[in-house]
């Protein structure tokens, strides 16, 4: 994860963390989340042409943790694809994830 920045929010602004992504309350990441991050972060990179311009931010709401996606420009149709289905096969891999980890994830691919 050398190429990404984390962030973590309670739907407030972010700001980059060097280490481990913090949130508001000092609290360090879970195992799970840590997991899925790189999960996110492993695919995006590899589908971009700008793996620079990559960072995921982690968004808490109500009972689930939402990692925001957010590419150049240039390589959003990339990670969206032809109908939504590399989303949408991003999405099915992250159930997969959130049913062996007892977690509630979503993902947002952010303009």
């Amino acid at each position: 994860m050398s190429d990404l920045e984390e962030n973590t929010t309670d739907d407030q602004e972010t700001t980059p963390e060097s280490e481990a992504a913090v949130d508001q309350d000092d609290d360090l990441l879970n195992i799970g989340q840590e997991r899925v991050l790189e999960l996110i972060s492993y695919l995006v990179v590899n589908l971009v042409e700008h793996p620079d311009d990559v960072t995921v931010d982690i968004v808490r709401r109500q009972d689930r943790d939402v990692y925001q996606v957010r590419v150049n420009e240039a390589d959003l149709g990339k990670v969206i694809g032809k109908g939504g289905q590399t989303a949408q096969a991003m999405r099915v891999l992250l159930t997969a994830v959130s049913a062996h980890t007892d977690q509630r994830i979503g993902l947002e691919i952010v303009e």
